[in-house]
């Protein structure tokens, strides 16, 4: 099982979770961020007064796949979240060792 972040626009996320409810995905954790990559944020003007915003809104998605999906979800995201603009986001694929759902004790694969 794999685990699998992505951080994107915040206006791609209906974009991204259609996409992904059409692939299978069942489920996945959504949260609010701020972060900056490449393009280390941006000025701003606000009553004549310029300022830098140097972290920007982001939304993290975060779910968990058999191992055999990762590549297809992963190609998935990366069709729904992109703009082809500096700041589309970034992927994190990483190992889970053990899940386990807290209702029934389920383990593993049979708790995703």
């Amino acid at each position: 099982m794999k685990k699998i972040e992505a951080v994107i626009k915040p206006f791609k996320l209906e974009d991204v979770k259609d996409a992904l409810s059409e692939a299978g995905v069942t489920g996945m954790t959504v949260s609010d961020v701020k972060g900056y990559g490449r393009q280390q944020g941006h000025s701003e003007l606000y009553r004549g007064a310029e300022y830098v915003v140097d972290f920007l809104p982001k939304i993290k998605l975060e779910l968990i796949v058999a191992d055999e999906n990762v590549d297809s979800i992963i190609s998935v995201i990366i069709e729904s979240a992109k703009t082809g603009k500096i700041g589309d986001g970034k992927i994190f694929v990483s190992p889970v060792e053990k899940i386990v759902r807290i209702r029934t004790g389920e383990q593993d694969e049979e708790a995703i």
